[in-house]
């Protein structure tokens, strides 16, 4: 075969390679939608970072690759509070404000996470070390609740000692978080965030009958 040929079979193939590999990306898109504006002011100095989906402040959670279902069974994000004082102790608390729904929320605060006694030295570097008065629990919104918030808080402990009750310990649903926050003179967060998902078979649901994913912006939900 001369050289001519030879190029021209090798510009061939590659042009096909770059058609197929376009049609994969295509495929393969993720488009990573910010939070309506009411609920992006909520994001403030703290990164959630999940496997294959990086920092989801102030995110939804994308439909792709199937990242709904997985973030139900992934274990425990990175939290990095890059502003956190190396002397200091935190306390973090990730909640679902919106359980079982963000419409009837009657399960609020549903309680995720509560870790306590955090250096702020790991919190710069995202080792959530410490206490673990509730261990992690991944986001599980129910089936047809629609879009659910999920919200971390970083408070400084101050050298208080923090625990719950034994009424808090027996289940995480309705949990009175104000109350939990002044029985220890915790006041304002020092940093938190925010990201929304749904339950990822109502993301299939809707597909299948030619539909959008997305409720109304005003009409999100949780757990």
């Amino acid at each position: 075969m001369g050289w001519t040929m030879r190029l021209a079979t090798a510009a061939l193939l590659l042009g096909l390679a770059m058609v197929v590999t376009g049609e994969e990306e295509e495929n393969n898109l993720c488009v990573y939608e910010a939070l309506p504006e009411n609920d992006a002011v909520f994001c403030k100095g703290l990164k959630v970072f999940y496997p294959e989906l990086g920092n989801l402040g102030c995110m939804v959670v994308p439909e792709c690759n199937n990242f709904r279902q997985k973030i139900t069974s992934w274990t425990e994000p990175i939290v990095k509070f890059p502003a956190a004082l190396d002397g200091a102790t935190y306390i973090l608390v990730m909640v679902d404000p919106d359980a079982p729904s963000r419409s009837s929320p009657k399960a609020r605060f549903w309680r995720h996470w509560l870790v306590t006694d955090i250096k702020g030295a790991d919190m710069k570097k995202g080792k959530i070390q410490g206490q673990e008065l509730s261990p992690y629990q991944p986001p599980s919104p129910p089936s047809q609740s629609g879009f659910h918030r999920y919200q971390f808080f970083v408070y400084l402990q101050e050298g208080k000692t923090i625990s719950l009750l034994p009424t808090e310990n027996k289940t995480r649903g309705s949990w009175k978080m104000d109350k939990f926050l002044s029985r220890f003179h915790l006041g304002e967060p020092e940093a938190s965030t925010q990201f929304m998902t749904q339950n990822y078979q109502d993301t299939l649901n809707h597909q299948t009958q030619g539909g959008g994913s997305r409720e109304p912006k005003d009409k999100p939900e949780p757990r």
